[in-house]
């Protein structure tokens, strides 16, 4: 009996009937991975005498290699799915502002709470990378300094009191 090739053996780990995507730019259904999974939720296969990531498998049997320095993004968002149409090689870059993360989610931000918006002139970069707004932070600064010098100038109370003493008085 002969041994199924890999592409086979593939297949047959293959559920066609996925779910559609929700996304407007994944036309059909996913076609999810059967087959066994690592502790992510993507889907693994062993071949050529190691285990590979399924998803890239299969972009590598639609599309030829992976190009260096690009990743294989699930379009649709699951991680299980293998559909070719739904894999694309993008930049690390573009695949993580692509996702539902914290980092995509502060990257979608374009104005501070304070409704300025972000841009060259009006961000400033912090140490530890995040972003803050110049119009703010200048404004914070002001208030800063109008409280201090407000402390700084304080009524002082007359040297003089203002009412009779006994001494005075007598």
């Amino acid at each position: 009996m002969e041994r199924p090739t890999p592409a086979a053996r593939f297949a047959d780990k293959v559920n066609t009937a996925g779910p559609w995507s929700l996304r407007r730019d994944c036309p059909g259904p996913c076609h999810l991975w059967d087959g066994s999974q690592n502790e992510k939720g993507y889907g693994t296969f062993w071949v050529d005498g190691r285990t590979v990531k399924a998803h890239r498998y299969a972009y590598q049997q639609a599309n030829g290699p992976i190009p260096a320095g690009l990743e294989v993004d699930h379009r649709c968002r699951r991680r299980e799915c293998v559909a070719p149409s739904h894999l694309e090689a993008v930049t690390h870059r573009t695949n993580i502002l692509r996702s539902t993360n914290h980092v995509a989610a502060r990257a979608a931000v374009t104005h501070c709470p304070a409704g300025h918006r972000y841009d060259q002139a009006n961000t400033i970069r912090a140490k530890n990378g995040t972003r803050k707004c110049r119009a703010c932070k200048n404004a914070s600064a002001r208030a800063i300094r109008a409280a201090k010098r407000e402390a700084r100038l304080a009524v002082v109370e007359p040297i003089r009191p203002t009412a009779p003493t006994l001494e005075r008085a007598a």
